[in-house]
């Protein structure tokens, strides 16, 4: 059984940092184009990073670049966000998804196979 499940979220003030987590079960990650999406509230879900299947390429979002890491573990088979210096704006319910594909030019928004539940990252003071 596919499934993908995220941790990690929470509340944290501005400037804050936060490691999201999702652990893949019933495929390998290393064969998929890896990414997360978010959320806000009255808002359409958009692509913040994604890391390729064929070499790791990784892309971001504009307004996360040099703040956000996407990597991945094979081992644990498990994909991980670290963001940092997180500002309101980034509030939002973030997203584990993949797709069997090369790159991540490739995986757009309605491409993606699997997805996960879902968490809740709200920066606030």
């Amino acid at each position: 059984q596919v499934q993908l499940v995220e941790s990690g979220g929470g509340l944290v003030q501005p400037g804050g940092s936060l490691n999201l987590s999702c652990e893949a079960s019933g495929f390998t990650v290393n064969y998929y184009n890896m990414a997360w999406f978010r959320q806000a509230p009255g808002k359409e879900r958009e692509g913040v990073s994604c890391i390729s299947s064929r070499d790791d390429n990784t892309s971001y979002l504009d307004s996360v670049k040099g703040r956000f890491t996407i990597s991945r573990d094979g081992f644990k088979n498990t994909v991980y966000l670290q963001m940092n210096s997180l500002k309101p704006e980034d509030t939002a319910v973030y997203y584990c998804a993949a797709d069997y594909a090369l790159y991540c030019s490739q995986s757009g928004l309605y491409d993606y196979d699997y997805w996960g539940q879902g968490t809740q990252v709200t920066v606030s003071s």
